[in-house]
């Protein structure tokens, strides 16, 4: 099983993206984690630029997902929202919504996992943004376990500044 991991931050050093590395080691034999790192690099949406020509970053991500076999974003909460660059992101893969790669995967509404990391702890995300990262097409997991494990990696990732 891939799972891809997905960072909402920009942060070089982020907690999410050091959670997501971390994360990589409390997996199962068998599940292999891949943190993908091109969200600086998705244009703003443009239905205009979007088709089979869309911008290479967009088309990464695309393809990124069509290899996984679940999503698991890790994001800050920014005004009780997920950050605009994600959400961004967001935008250009769920379109056309019938035909994405989170709705009509290898599995039928691919499995999405959302964490939220904080400086400190684990912090609920809003259901309605929760639900966002759900909506474009993939199926929220129901399942904690991933997302407990991850919370224990970032926490031992903070503990060894990582």
């Amino acid at each position: 099983m891939t799972i891809l991991g997905i960072s909402g931050s920009l942060r070089r050093d982020s907690h999410n993206t050091r959670a997501l590395r971390a994360a990589a080691d409390w997996l199962g034999e068998g599940v292999a984690l891949e943190v993908w790192e091109g969200l600086k690099a998705i244009p703003p949406y443009d239905e205009d630029d979007d088709g089979p020509a869309a911008p290479a970053a967009v088309a990464e991500l695309r393809s990124a997902i069509a290899g996984a076999d679940a999503v698991l974003f890790a994001t800050p909460e920014y005004n009780a929202s997920i950050p605009g660059q994600l959400k961004n992101a967001l935008d250009w893969v769920s379109r056309p919504l019938a035909t994405n790669e989170l709705r009509n995967g290898r599995r039928r509404r691919r499995p999405v996992i959302v964490l939220v990391v904080g400086r400190d702890r684990l912090q609920p995300l809003p259901d309605l943004q929760r639900d966002s990262l759900a909506d474009v097409g993939g199926r929220r997991a129901q399942r904690a376990r991933v997302v407990g494990v991850a919370a224990e990696a970032a926490r031992d990732a903070e503990d060894r500044h990582l």
